[in-house]
């Protein structure tokens, strides 16, 4: 048993439903290391329910778990708004949504994020925002939704250590590692915010925009 087996078996467990996503989505997908996955799906769920927020935006829906995971922590009158840029995944998720109950306060958007951010507005504001998209735009996703997180709301963003190549100067010349390198300083020394980097999985950045 190595500590990521301990650490499973002493969390709660998945939900039938996120276990048949689970294992869909290794079945069907090239990449299913994209997906959330057991630990850090709790961890989502555990800090949605901890902040009960009533709109969450999520960028970045892949196969639906941590959509799912998320919107465990939603008011009675709750909603999320999750966007995925692949129209081809639209079906799949459709599918894996309607798998849960909890898929019905879910409103998937097939879009680019940055389009679709554009044309928002302050008075569409939400509580929680989960950022877990194209790396190389990290950075103006952080600038689009900042505007969009009420005050005392909260941004989480996933992979920011990025397999530690985050640290290791053999990927100074790769994009994706140089833009979450630049969104890493970028909230670092905003003072707006407040930061913590959790090391599970591959890095998940809580954030929470100062009142």
């Amino acid at each position: 048993m190595d500590i990521l087996e301990y650490v499973e078996q002493h969390s709660s467990p998945e939900s039938e439903a996120l276990q048949q996503i689970t294992h869909t989505t290794h079945i069907e997908m090239i990449n299913p290391r994209m997906m959330s996955g057991h630990v850090q799906g709790r961890v989502l769920s555990m800090f949605s329910q901890m902040i009960q927020p009533r709109r969450i935006l999520e960028l970045g829906t892949f196969t639906a778990y941590s959509t799912l995971c998320l919107a465990e922590g939603l008011t009675p009158d709750g909603v999320l708004v999750t966007l995925e840029h692949n129209d081809e995944l639209e079906d799949m998720i459709r599918r894996n949504l309607a798998l849960s109950p909890y898929g019905e306060k879910v409103q998937l958007v097939i879009a680019d994020a940055m389009q679709w951010l554009a044309a928002q507005s302050a008075a569409d504001s939400y509580d929680l925002v989960f950022i877990d998209a194209d790396k190389r735009e990290y950075s103006a996703y952080l600038d689009a939704v900042l505007p969009l997180v009420r005050p005392g709301g909260w941004i989480l963003a996933d992979n920011t250590l990025w397999d530690g190549h985050i640290i290791e100067s053999a990927y100074d010349k790769d994009k994706q590692t140089i833009a979450l390198r630049n969104f890493n300083d970028k909230v670092a020394q905003d003072p707006r915010l407040e930061k913590v980097i959790l090391p599970i999985r591959d890095g998940l950045t809580i954030i929470r925009v100062k009142p």
